[in-house]
């Protein structure tokens, strides 16, 4: 046998594998980047409102960014605010990854609390090991069913989710009313609010007053796992893959439906989970307003994570540091406590700006 024929040319590497890793850098660059320049224009432009207000922006701004570092209190005031934040979010960007936008985490966070707070008093005598878990499940099933009605709408009669979620909305709010008004009403509160849940409901707290709710724990477990469901597991690649490419979902055989009507499901059992630590860890009760508006920061820490479940929790703080320290911007600069969230809205049409941007430059 020749020489040549015992000799095979070395096989050729395939370019692709050599192109993955600057590729991954330049996506990563066009997330990062537009991100920071969309946080500092909204600041810029909010500090030209600031002025034309005849307010000094430097005092503001300094005022919003340091609050929740300074003391315990702003620290601890600020993962509190975090959590429901956070909770919120990701109940609209684990729907939003299947293509479904679920507006109703506001419903799904009181009906969560309606839930964790009728545990909480009717079996207020049970010790805390058993009771403190069952307030926390009936407020993520809670929430979960409130958001299955949407979810069923969706799947069974082609009603779409934006409207369900919507009306459900509105529904939680005489919900919740009529339970702290007629069926555990606190009488001396002065608004709607229900009487107090057993000791043994509330969340530890951990370290000095003002002591930190575990809650914030149980949110950060939560947040590995959310991670890895999406990441690391098969149906939370088909979620994905629907939220990516209906169309070719559909034709490798995968339930396009039953997973968007998954999704909403798990999304209004984050959203009661959401309800039902605020009631065990913050307000000890159910009261009306305690929604806030996390719907609104939800979605937009939604949007800004651009589908991207390890950025969340990231942004979701951020914007629990600006909510925080709008309070003091308005003691300190006399700023008003909106000015906050017109930059948070900045922050997101900036991003939507420059998407489309980058759209532009990818075509051309």
């Amino acid at each position: 046998m020749s020489e040549t024929t015992m000799t095979a040319p070395p096989a050729t590497p395939p370019a692709a594998p050599e192109a993955a890793g600057p590729r991954r850098v330049a996506d990563a660059l066009w997330l990062v980047v537009p991100s920071v320049l969309s946080v500092v224009a909204a600041f810029a432009v909010g500090g030209l409102i600031i002025l034309a207000l005849g307010q000094d922006p430097v005092a503001a701004f300094e005022s919003v960014l340091t609050t929740s570092f300074n003391t315990r209190f702003g620290t601890v005031e600020t993962l509190h605010k975090w959590v429901p934040v956070l909770l919120c979010a990701y109940a609209f960007a684990i729907p939003l990854a299947t293509g479904k936008f679920n507006i109703g985490a506001e419903g799904q966070l009181l009906v969560g609390a309606t839930g964790g707070v009728a545990i909480g008093i009717l079996w207020s005598d049970l010790p805390m090991l058993v009771l403190l878990p069952c307030v926390l499940v009936a407020g993520a099933l809670a929430g979960a069913v409130w958001s299955g009605i949407a979810a069923v709408l969706m799947v069974k009669f082609n009603v779409n989710e934006i409207l369900s979620t919507v009306v459900l909305n509105f529904i939680s709010f005489q919900l919740i009313d009529y339970v702290a008004s007629h069926v555990w009403p606190d009488r001396g509160a002065g608004h709607p609010a229900t009487v107090r849940v057993g000791e043994g409901a509330l969340l530890p707290g951990i370290g000095q007053a003002p002591p930190l709710h575990s809650g914030v724990i149980i949110t950060l477990v939560l947040v590995v796992a959310i991670a890895i469901f999406m990441r690391r597991t098969s149906t939370g690649f088909e979620m994905r893959a629907v939220g990516a490419n209906l169309r070719a979902a559909q034709v490798h055989g995968i339930r396009t439906s039953r997973l968007a009507g998954a999704g909403l499901v798990v999304g209004g059992a984050v959203a009661g989970l959401a309800g039902a630590i605020e009631v065990a860890g913050v307000h000890g009760k159910m009261l009306e307003g305690m929604q806030s508006n996390f719907l609104i920061l939800g979605i937009i820490v939604g949007l800004m994570s651009r589908g991207s479940m390890i950025a969340i929790p990231f942004i979701a703080f951020g914007i629990a540091v600006l909510e925080v320290g709008a309070g003091s911007m308005q003691r300190t600069a006399q700023v008003p406590v909106e000015m906050v969230l017109i930059i948070e809205a900045l922050i997101l049409l900036f991003l939507l700006l420059s998407d489309i941007a980058r759209a532009k430059l990818r075509r051309n």
